[in-house]
């Protein structure tokens, strides 16, 4: 039988969580869009961030896969594919590894880079401050599990435990048994994570929420010239294609006459 606390942490915390998220999001969204940015700050400095920033956010972005697909699809799915145990306990490791080592190296080189260039130190709130211990503490938190699920392997594995929780979850009947049977280095990796989600949409990590993913859709703009003079085996210029910011300055200082022909007529007013 599960005890209070373990009802508390894992049947009611996960839904003060989503209750949080979700309404922290709108409240910034419909009070606070002026500060839905990253209030960038490449202008200070770019090249250590050239490094970082692709390093950190591919890095997080294989982390959340990694989540996803560990967390979402049931162990008997796997199975029936022919996927044993060990083998995807092998492919976790090494992916959940290079995926969090650099996710780590990446945030590291940022916040090198933020303490060490005066501008960008100047322009770091609190906020930041805070944002950037959550993740530290998480992300390590999940480093050591990873690491550490490589030398105890009598642990219970966390498809058994964890997921089955998380799913549960969604459908609005914690599992808090399955959960408070999990190990030690999930259950605090569990709470860091809850504590970082619940600060999400009071950060600038709240600017993952609106990523321009349309950009990697959207067609090419395509620039054409407009020069007046027919190229040889050219097509001959159409009506309505002048080029751009000229037009003035050629009806100011050519016009055709009623003969067709083409002569220059002064603009200005002449010596008074």
């Amino acid at each position: 039988m599960s005890s209070v606390v373990d009802i508390l942490l894992w049947g009611v915390l996960p839904y003060v969580v989503l209750l949080v998220v979700i309404g922290g999001t709108i409240w910034r969204y419909k009070y606070d869009q002026f500060g839905w940015t990253t209030r960038s700050s490449q202008l200070y400095e770019s090249r250590l961030l050239r490094i970082a920033s692709p390093l950190f956010h591919f890095g997080i972005l294989a982390v959340l896969v990694g989540h996803i697909v560990g967390l979402v699809i049931p162990k008997s799915w796997t199975d029936a594919v022919g996927v044993t145990e060990h083998m995807y306990h092998m492919l976790a490791l090494t992916i959940g590894i290079f995926a969090g080592v650099g996710t780590f190296v990446g945030m590291a080189l940022l916040i090198y880079r933020r303490r060490k260039t005066g501008p960008v130190f100047m322009a770091t709130t609190a906020n930041d401050k805070l944002m950037y211990i959550l993740l530290v503490v998480t992300l390590t938190a999940g480093l050591a599990t990873t690491i550490l699920s490589l030398w105890d392997t009598s642990e219970t594995s966390y498809r058994d435990t964890v997921s089955p929780w998380f799913r549960s979850i969604w459908i609005l009947q914690p599992d808090v048994a399955a959960m408070s049977e999990a190990g030690l280095s999930f259950k605090v990796h569990v709470l860091f994570a809850f504590v970082l989600f619940m600060a999400w949409p009071f950060t600038r990590l709240v600017h993952a929420f609106t990523a321009p993913l349309h950009y990697l859709f959207r067609p090419y703009i395509v620039y054409r010239s407009r020069d007046r003079v027919t190229r040889s085996g050219s097509v001959p210029t159409r009506r309505g294609w002048d080029p751009v910011g000229t037009q003035d300055r050629h009806n100011s200082g050519y016009r055709r006459s009623g003969s067709g022909s083409t002569r220059r007529e002064k603009t200005g007013s002449g010596r008074r």
